[in-house]
């Protein structure tokens, strides 16, 4: 009896050890992306954490703990900026999502043609961001673009003057300028989640007298809702943070008018050599949009229970 139990005891160490060696290989295998992701992302976002707790000057930097987080609750243009930074995003979001969920419902029908407008529709995501930007203020400059003496001719003007050179319009130069680059992001995905819903579906809803937006809203947007929640938190990040259109085309003006927080992290960080606030400011950005992004992921993880 004691010679069964200890040939079962013995039996059972060397399965531990292949149940541990299997549970660590994986790890293995993945240990040169982790240190590269350690190394590219981890370690500059400490470093760019612990600047914000420093002042720096032309030939040293001092801790000031949190004297540069003190100082955003009374930076006026900081505020002006998230304000910008908010209408910039949602602006942005909501037509870029509605115009790529209508190609990507038009490119899911078959019609003579469709690989060329497929083509067509994808090609301003490969178009650089800068390259986009001075492409637009071009079109909206009055002297050699078009855009300014159409919108004079269809009188939404009273004059060819340019857009962006406008305070209280000038935002909308960038916005218009994003929508047409983020309009394929949203094709692309929402088109490739379309293709995975079952067609039987469609046919038996058909079948049931179903009208086509009882269809789309009964069958493709219950299946299409986990997407959408993932492809809006992910835009929304990118667009929060996406600096280079307004950047070129505006600079962050005029007077301030389309300065938003990642225009004003640049200018103060690379400009006024304020790298310590400009941390603090993208700290706060950063807190921002995690807190936006736990939301979005709880929102989704309960959609995809429900399909």
């Amino acid at each position: 009896m004691t010679y069964a139990v200890s040939e079962i005891r013995s039996a059972g160490r060397p399965r531990k050890k292949r149940l541990s060696k299997a549970a660590i290989e994986p790890w293995l295998y993945l240990s040169p992306a982790i240190v590269l992701l350690v190394v590219v992302l981890l370690v500059p976002l400490v470093i760019g954490i612990s600047y914000s707790f420093r002042k720096f000057s032309a030939f040293k930097s001092e801790f000031v703990g949190l004297g540069q987080y003190q100082a955003m609750l009374s930076d006026q243009v900081l505020g002006q900026a998230l304000i910008n930074t908010l209408w910039w995003t949602a602006a942005s979001l909501f037509f870029q999502f509605f115009l790529g969920l209508g190609l990507a419902l038009l490119l899911d029908k078959p019609f003579a043609g469709r690989k060329i407008v497929q083509a067509v529709v994808f090609l301003p995501w490969a178009v650089p961001s800068f390259l986009s930007g001075l492409t637009w203020a071009w079109l909206f400059n009055p002297i050699i673009g078009p855009l300014p003496h159409w919108l004079y001719a269809l009188g939404l003007k009273a004059e060819p003057t340019n857009v962006l050179s406008d305070p209280a319009i000038a935002m909308w130069g960038p916005i218009v300028a994003n929508i047409w680059f983020g309009i394929p992001f949203f094709a692309i995905t929402l088109l490739a989640a379309l293709k995975s819903i079952p067609s039987e579906l469609h046919e038996a809803a058909a079948i049931d007298g179903a009208t086509p937006w009882q269809r789309f809203s009964k069958v493709t947007l219950p299946f299409l809702a986990p997407t959408i929640a993932i492809t809006v938190m992910l835009r929304t990040i990118w667009i929060a943070t996406f600096a280079d259109l307004i950047f070129v085309m505006t600079e962050g003006g005029p007077a301030g008018s389309t300065n938003t927080v990642p225009v004003y992290i640049y200018v103060s960080a690379f400009k006024s050599l304020d790298k310590g606030y400009a941390s603090a400011v993208a700290v706060l950005l950063l807190v921002l949009l995690i807190a936006y992004a736990i939301v979005l992921i709880g929102i989704r993880r309960s959609l995809v229970r429900h399909v």
